[in-house]
């Protein structure tokens, strides 16, 4: 039998655990389930911003997922912000900011897949040089509602994706429905990477790596929705982890 690709999984923290009142780890189960359905075996790391820490993890894996979470520190892509945006920001872990960096520096020096979901989506931009909309109604006229947290289980709007690109050809079409707990997208694209996916009112859903620079990666795909919340229902969320999955048991070049 093929052995499972070793999935490294990024961890949230809370700050007070349900054993000792001392920080914990967080993670929804399901990242874990989805990547076991996608035929990989998780594995859950802590937030731990120590650079022999992360280049040892990210060697042992075979892939990298970034999950969703809180708000990612301004400072790390803005400047000064106003006082009402900035009172929009939900508390920022720099623990988790700081790891994070590392494991994107991390997985582009190792070449190793990486596969990144809504905070990781916008991490990633961040790591490479992006910019993020601070608060989508506050910055984005004719916007919708994009933090629907009451049906975050639930398909709530449409994306677009690019015709060709990974996306497209991991969900098996290029329009499909998706679910929407955020307040905060993409603005400014990092120079590596291309949007290739929009919803309705052109928040970008879904990044790649741009032709220029496919080589850095074996696979690289970045999603501002939870497919991870609907792949048991949804085939082509199921295919994206799938995708992901079947990247990380090829050996890189």
């Amino acid at each position: 039998m093929t052995r499972a690709p070793l999935i490294l999984i990024s961890a949230s923290t809370e700050a007070r655990g349900v054993e000792f009142a001392d920080i914990s780890l967080s993670l929804s189960l399901n990242y874990p389930l989805a990547i076991k359905a996608g035929g990989g075996a998780p594995w859950v790391v802590p937030c731990l911003p120590d650079r022999e820490f992360v280049t040892e993890s990210v060697r042992h894996c075979d892939g990298v997922l970034l999950t969703g979470g809180d708000d990612i520190e301004p400072k790390l892509y803005a400047g000064p912000l106003p006082g009402a945006l900035l009172r929009t920001v939900h508390p920022a872990d720099p623990t988790r900011d700081l790891f994070e960096l590392l494991l994107v520096d991390e997985v582009f020096r190792q070449r190793k897949p990486l596969l990144a979901i809504c905070r990781g989506h916008q991490m990633l931009n961040v790591a490479l040089g992006g910019t993020l909309l601070v608060d989508i109604q506050s910055q984005q006229r004719g916007a919708m509602n994009h933090a629907r947290m009451d049906r975050k289980s639930q398909i709530v709007h449409e994306v677009q994706a690019d015709s060709g690109s990974l996306l497209a050809q991991a969900c098996g079409r290029t329009r499909f429905g998706v679910n929407s707990t955020h307040h905060q997208a993409v603005e400014k694209v990092a120079k590596s990477l291309r949007a290739t996916a929009v919803s309705r009112d052109g928040i970008i859903e879904g990044l790649e790596l741009g032709p220029a620079d496919r080589h850095l990666l074996p696979f690289l795909l970045a999603v501002q929705f939870h497919p991870e919340r609907l792949f048991r229902r949804h085939e082509e969320h199921l295919g994206l982890f799938r995708s992901f999955a079947d990247a990380c048991r090829r050996p890189s070049k």
